[in-house]
Parts: structure tokens; C-alpha cells; sequence
């Protein structure tokens, strides 16, 4: 730990074989709190990089709790959450559309920390077993193509980093390296930030990861979804090269949606959004929900644009395919 800490102390950036060797003492519970809060904050004070993060997220897989079949065509849509957005559950709407459209859907989330529901709480609302196990996981990703991939119940050693996380009481490392560790091997990703500036590195962690495809967005007012109002910033990684984009609601044809007029509520309200969308019932929170499932879409590859994913998305409503994979998924996931 003196090595790491004075190149720290010196700004020194850290290699990912460091930084994987410390994690793997860390998630063996080690390392004292004192030291991972020092960790985190002298990380965090220096600057992290794309190695450094890449570093944290192959340990986290390595102790991770593995699902008995691998899938390889897998993706996910979690965001980093901490935007202070209040807005309904976006992305895990949209992942039932996603899988309505033929992706298979690993979907990533947890129990809310900032906010009043998180994927976890409105999933269980729904009657979701959100804490599956991993045989009954492997199975939805078969037969329903999407599955609920628990933080908690896949990353149990996560639990020795909490107590320092919960001290230091700011955002570090760890609220980036959350949907880039997903245990599954994924081939694309939408990924939520709730900062455009770290989207080229986690665009370059993913490169590392071996992302084929993914998209980092991060919407007006720093929301770690795409929006109906103000520009959305994206990062591009295609076939190994990193390039920025912007767009705004007018770019898509699309209506546009304040902020407020997708705010969400506890498990239970935004669990009734949730149905609504899948219902097909019009409203802002639909509107917002197709354009973050067409840009999913986009981000798989399984659309040339944005606009193209949003019609798709809309079909798959309209036609109750996206609603059919909620039933099923309730029925699977037990």
C-alpha cells in the first residue's frame, strides 16, 4: 500500500495491474477501511484513468457470482444513477423493449441511493424476484432474453468497500465502475453518466473490456439518460475507434418533454409509469422511454440511427411485444 499511495501522493497514475492486485486484497477483505477510503479519495483527488478503472472492474468480475451458461451476444443499459434527475425508471423500461427487438438483455441495477426507486425496488413492485439465482438468471437470458443481474447478489464482496464508500459520503471511482461490471462478458452497452467528461475514459475501459459496440450518454443538466429537451452528449466506440456526437429532440422529430413532466415517485408509482409505457399509453414518460430504447438500439448496432431504434421501439409497444417480455420475465425469474 506505500507504493500505491506515494505514487498517488505524487500523481502518478497506477498501472491495471496494480490497481487489479489491490481490489483483489480489497474484495478478500484485506484492506482496512482507513485505507480504502484513502484509496478512493487519493484516486479521486489524482485523476482517475481508463487502466486504472479497468483494473477495478476485472477484479470485480473475478469474484463475481458466475452464471452457470456464458452468453456471449449480451448487453446491458444501467446507468451510474447520482444525476439528482428524480425521473422515473428509464432504462429499465427500455430494456424490456430492447429485448422485444431481439437483444438479450443482461440488465445491471440496484436498490436506490439516491433516489426514491431504483431498477431493483421497481422490478420487485412488479413481482420480480430481483434476487434470483444465477441458474434461474441463465434461464431468462434463454428463453425470455432478459434477465434482472442484481448488484448485490453478484457482487457479494462488494459489501467490503461499502463501509469506506459510506464514510467518505462524495462520489468516487465506484459510482463509474457499476455498469462496467457487469459479470456477464458483454458485447455492447448503453451506459448513463452522469458526467460528459469521463465519457472518453469510459469509452476506453469498455475498448479495454472488449466492448464490440457502446454508447455513453449523458443528457442535458448532467442526466445520466438521453432527454427530450436541451442536447444530448454521446460517445461512440465502433469497432475499436472513439468519436463524440450531440443531438436534441428536434434532430429525432420528436416531441419535446421537460424535466418535470417525467418525474417519478416510489416503487409502487413508478412501477404504474413502468405498465403505462408498456401499455402503450401515451405520455412524456413513453416519449422519453423510446427515444432511451432507440438509442439502445443504436448503441447494440441493431439500428443504423438513432430515429430508425425510436420507430422500432415504437413498433414493439404498439404490437404489445415489449409488455409480452414483462409477463414473461415474471414468470421466469422466480
Amino acid at each position: 500500500m506505500k507504493e500505491i499511495f506515494t505514487q498517488i501522493s505524487n500523481r502518478q497514475d497506477l498501472s491495471e495491474e496494480q490497481v487489479e492486485a489491490l481490489f483483489d486484497k480489497i474484495l478478500k477483505n484485506e484492506v482496512s477501511e482507513s485505507q480504502i477510503a484513502a484509496f478512493l479519495i487519493g484516486l479521486k483527488t489524482k485523476g482517475e484513468t481508463a487502466a486504472e478503472i479497468t483494473g477495478i472492474v476485472r477484479a470485480l468480475k473475478k469474484h463475481a457470482t458466475l452464471l452457470p451458461d456464458s452468453f456471449e451476444d449480451a448487453m446491458c443499459n444501467c446507468g451510474t444513477g447520482g444525476d439528482q434527475s428524480f425521473s422515473f425508471n428509464i432504462s429499465t423500461t427500455a430494456c424490456f423493449i430492447l429485448a422485444a427487438g431481439g437483444i438479450r438483455m443482461a440488465k445491471a441495477g440496484n436498490r436506490s441511493v439516491s433516489s426514491k426507486s431504483g431498477s431493483a425496488d421497481v422490478l420487485e413492485a412488479l413481482g420480480i424476484n430481483v434476487s434470483a439465482a444465477p441458474e434461474n438468471l441463465s434461464r431468462a437470458l434463454d428463453e425470455v432474453g432478459l434477465a434482472f443481474i442484481f448488484a448485490q447478489t453478484m457482487h457479494p464482496a462488494m459489501r467490503y468497500i461499502g463501509p469506506a464508500r459510506k464514510a467518505l459520503g462524495i462520489p468516487t471511482v465506484m459510482n463509474i465502475v457499476g455498469p462496467l461490471a457487469n459479470p456477464l462478458d458483454l458485447e455492447s452497452q448503453l451506459m448513463g453518466l452522469y458526467r460528459k467528461d469521463l465519457q472518453e475514459m469510459a469509452a476506453q475501459t469498455m475498448k479495454k473490456l472488449g466492448r464490440k459496440r457502446a454508447i455513453i450518454i449523458t443528457g442535458p443538466d448532467n442526466m445520466d439518460e438521453a432527454a427530450l429537451y436541451g442536447i444530448n452528449t454521446y460517445t461512440l466506440l465502433e469497432d475499436g475507434q472513439i468519436s463524440q456526437h450531440n443531438f436534441t429532440y428536434e434532430d429525432l422529430d420528436m416531441p419535446k418533454v421537460e424535466l418535470a413532466d417525467i418525474v417519478g415517485g416510489d416503487a409502487k408509482e413508478n412501477a404504474d409509469i413502468l405498465l403505462s409505457v408498456l401499455q402503450n399509453q401515451a405520455s412524456p414518460y413513453l416519449e422519453t422511454t423510446v427515444l432511451n430504447a432507440g438509442l439502445g438500439f443504436f448503441a447494440n448496432g441493431k439500428t443504423n440511427t438513432i430515429k430508425e431504434g425510436v420507430a422500432l421501439a415504437r413498433k414493439l409497444l404498439a404490437d404489445g411485444s415489449a409488455l409480452a417480455k414483462l409477463r414473461h420475465l415474471q414468470e421466469v425469474q422466480i
